[in-house]
C-alpha cells in the first residue's frame, strides 16, 4: 500500500485518456492521432517521446517543436529543432519545408506556412499570436495577413474551455487575415479599423487591446499593471513606520515591566540574604558574651565548664576519675581552648578576641 500513490502517479504520466502510452517499437494506430477537444492538444497513442509512423509502430520522435520539450526520459538525447525555412508539424517526426500559400497546414500552426516578401512589415510583434511573420493558418490554409481595410476578409473562431474553481466555460478566440490595426467583421466580412478605449464591442478583435470587457465596452489591456497614487504610497509608508514605533513603545514598556520585577526580586533576595547575616551576627555576639561571663577559677579553669561536666557524665559522679584535680596550663576548657586556638575576628562588630594566658603555665 505504500507504493500505491507513486504507482498511480507513474501511470498518470504514461496515460492516454486513461490507456497505456505505447512504448517504442510497439504497435499504434494513426487513426488515433488527434487534437483534444477544448485545449486542441495533439495526441496519439505513443508516448511523449515516440511517434506513430506510417507502419503503425511507434518511431523516435524527429524533431521537436517546443525549446523545452515536455516527457521526456533523463539522460536521453532530445531531437533538434528544424531550421530556418523549415518546420517540425504536431508529430514531430520529421522536419518539413515551409507551406506556400493555398497549401494545408494544422490548426493553429502559422508557423508552417511561407512569409511574404514584406513579412518585415507585416509581423506581429504585440504577443497576441495574429501571426508569424506575416502568415497565418485559417481554417487549415496557409494565408498572409496582407488585408487591408474594407477588402474581404477570412476569419476563424476556435473555442477552448477554460476551468475556474467553480465552474468552466468557452473562450471564443477569433483570427484573420487583416493588416495589424484592423479586424474582420463577422457580419460583413471585410477588415474594419479596431476601436479606441471606452469603444463600444461585441468581441476582443474589435479593440486595439484585444479586452472587450463584460461591459462591452473597449478596457485596457488584460495585462496592464496597476497604478496608484502619491498618497497610497504615502499612507503605507505612514503605517509601516507608526507599526514600528507602536512595536517599539509596546516593548519598551513591557520590558521595563520585566525589569521592574526582576529588581524586586533581587531587593527580596537581598533583604533576606541581609537579615540572615544580621541573625548570625547576633548569635555570634550572643555566644562572645557567654564566654566572656564565664567565671574563671583560681588555678585558671572554670570548675563549671563544659569539659568538667562531660568527664562527670562520662565516668559518673562517684568515679575516681572525676574527682581528680585538673591542674597545669593545658587542662583548660574545651571551649576555651577552641577559642585560644582559633581565636575571633569580627571586623563588622569592631571586636577582637585572643586567647587568655593560662596562669597555671607561670
Amino acid at each position: 500500500m505504500v507504493f500505491l500513490p507513486l504507482t498511480l502517479l507513474l501511470l498518470s504520466f504514461g496515460s492516454r485518456d486513461g490507456a497505456y502510452a505505447v512504448q517504442g517499437n510497439q504497435t499504434c494506430s494513426t487513426a488515433d492521432q488527434r487534437l483534444q477537444l477544448g485545449t486542441y492538444q495533439f495526441t496519439s497513442d505513443c508516448d511523449a517521446m515516440w511517434f506513430c509512423n506510417s507502419s503503425s509502430i511507434c518511431d523516435w520522435k524527429g524533431c521537436r517543436r517546443d525549446q523545452y520539450p515536455f516527457g521526456y526520459w533523463p539522460n536521453v538525447t532530445v531531437p533538434l529543432r528544424c531550421p530556418k525555412g523549415q518546420f517540425c508539424p504536431d508529430e514531430e517526426d520529421a522536419c518539413q519545408d515551409v507551406i506556400p500559400v493555398g497549401g494545408a497546414c494544422q490548426l493553429n500552426r502559422d508557423d508552417e506556412c511561407e512569409g511574404p516578401p514584406d513579412f518585415k512589415d507585416l509581423a506581429d510583434h504585440s504577443g497576441f499570436g495574429l501571426n508569424v511573420n506575416g502568415s497565418v493558418c485559417l481554417n487549415n490554409v496557409c494565408m498572409w495577413a496582407n488585408m487591408t481595410a474594407g477588402s474581404p476578409c477570412v476569419f476563424e473562431n476556435t473555442g477552448y474551455t477554460v476551468y475556474t474553481t467553480e465552474t468552466e466555460f468557452i473562450d471564443i478566440v477569433s483570427r484573420d487575415n487583416c493588416k495589424l490595426g484592423l479586424y474582420c467583421d463577422g457580419t460583413s466580412k471585410q477588415c474594419m479599423a479596431q476601436k479606441d478605449l471606452s469603444a463600444a464591442c461585441t468581441a476582443d478583435k474589435e479593440c486595439a487591446t484585444f479586452n472587450c470587457n463584460a461591459s462591452g465596452v473597449c478596457d485596457k489591456p488584460a495585462d496592464t499593471p496597476n497604478h496608484v497614487g502619491s498618497w497610497v504610497y504615502i499612507v503605507v509608508a505612514v503605517a509601516i513606520f507608526g507599526g514600528m514605533l507602536v512595536t517599539l513603545i509596546g516593548m519598551f514598556f513591557l520590558h521595563r515591566k520585566q525589569r521592574e520585577a526582576d529588581r524586586e526580586k533581587r531587593l527580596q533576595y537581598w533583604r533576606e540574604q541581609n537579615a540572615f547575616r544580621q541573625n548570625i551576627l547576633q548569635m555570634q555576639e550572643t555566644a562572645r558574651n557567654s564566654l566572656m561571663s564565664l567565671p574563671i577559677g583560681a588555678n585558671g579553669t572554670n570548675p563549671n565548664s563544659q569539659r568538667n561536666s562531660l568527664y562527670s557524665s562520662n565516668g559518673g559522679m562517684g568515679s575516681d576519675e572525676s574527682q581528680m584535680p585538673l591542674t597545669g596550663g593545658n587542662k583548660g576548657s574545651g571551649l576555651r581552648h577552641y577559642v585560644s586556638d582559633d581565636g575571633f575576628h569580627d571586623d563588622d562588630g569592631g571586636v577582637v578576641m585572643h586567647s587568655r594566658p593560662d596562669p597555671g603555665r607561670f
